[in-house]
């Protein structure tokens, strides 16, 4: 059985699936190889609009499967000079794709799943899931990008809390503190989360994209040079066929069209 399933729609939703729904869909050796390689490959094709990860079953991802863990290579010297290895190879990924990435959290999401969560761009949490950071709980300091995004989107205070106890987030807390995008109850979730995924696929794919450069920059910057970089990207937009299409399509009362162009 493949640890990971892909399938894009008409409409250019792509959605990678984790699937070892018999460990929660934890991390192996194959899914860790495999998770990277397919985000990177959504994120070069043009017909995919919007990224969609979620899990099989019960589980969004539990993080590391402890049972068959994924080697830190070691043999070679290319190997033991990697600075990444595969759990930052996740993030960076993410972090490369210009395109919208949910996570779809549709049960626990811990470890390692709970930093692949972090790493999307907008997290649709079902009402019954959890979410933790669980290392503390096996004597070990955050990866996955954990130290870096979890201070960004809830404040260090929080964030300091959450990884000295380990405890568990529910989803109801989650939404509060700013770790949900959206709470969806569980009867239907995947339905919601397609209709939302297919409300963005019909947005502009370059606005979208420039919109992710904006944000990433936005917390290293000083104010003169994003407002300098505000100006370049919206010039770019204006240059687009996709604003001339807004621009007649609202004095034609209809929905637009945008083909990334």
């Amino acid at each position: 059985m493949p640890s990971l399933l892909r399938s894009t729609s008409p409409t250019g939703v792509h959605t990678i699936t984790l699937n070892r729904p018999d460990r929660l869909n934890a991390i192996d050796p194959e899914l860790a190889d495999e998770m990277p390689r397919a985000i990177d490959a959504a994120a070069v094709d043009d017909a995919i609009r919007v990224v969609v990860i979620t899990g099989a079953g019960r589980g969004f991802c539990s993080g590391l499967d402890l049972s068959t863990p994924p080697r830190l290579p070691d043999a070679t010297r290319v190997e033991r000079l990697d600075r990444f290895a595969w759990v930052g190879r996740w993030v960076l990924s993410m972090a490369r794709c210009e395109k919208p990435l949910i996570a779809a959290v549709n049960g626990p999401a811990a470890g390692a799943g709970f930093g692949l969560a972090l790493a999307a761009d907008i997290r649709l949490v079902a009402a019954s899931a959890r979410m933790t950071a669980g290392y503390v709980r096996r004597a070990l300091s955050p990866d996955a990008g954990v130290s870096f995004l979890l201070p960004r989107l809830i404040g260090m205070s929080r964030a300091t809390e959450i990884l000295f106890t380990g405890r568990d987030i529910d989803a109801a807390e989650a939404e509060r503190i700013g770790l949900a995008s959206m709470v969806i109850p569980d009867d239907g979730f995947a339905n919601h989360v397609n209709e939302y995924a297919e409300r963005l696929a019909a947005g502009p794919p370059t606005a979208f994209a420039l919109t992710k450069r904006l944000l990433e920059s936005s917390l290293d910057v000083p104010l003169e040079a994003q407002l300098e970089r505000e100006l370049v990207y919206i010039k770019t937009c204006f240059a687009s066929n996709d604003v001339a299409e807004a621009m007649t399509a609202f004095a034609e009362k209809r929905q637009p069209v945008f083909k990334g162009r």
